[in-house]
């Protein structure tokens, strides 16, 4: 469910996301955290992928901070 709300990049930043993970054959390595429609990373290596994946996360994070938009949260894991 999104919400809007005055916390800031920090916080967002903060939160724990679900990321998935993905190895493609020939394209390398891709990752997106489900919660945050949009926001992907791809790179040659699973290790370059994380940081890549922080990376858009920040971005994707603070345009919507600053057009006032609604930001997901995490959705829980439920045993």
């Amino acid at each position: 469910m999104a919400t809007k709300t005055s916390k800031n990049l920090e916080y967002y930043m903060g939160l724990p996301y679900t990321i998935r993970f993905q190895a493609h054959p020939r394209d390398g390595w891709y990752a997106e955290i489900t919660e945050l429609e949009g926001c992907f990373a791809a790179a040659d290596t699973q290790l370059e992928v994380p940081e890549l994946l922080e990376g858009a996360k920040e971005m994707w994070l603070m345009i919507r901070l600053e057009r006032n938009e609604s930001i997901p949260m995490p959705v829980p894991i439920i045993d």
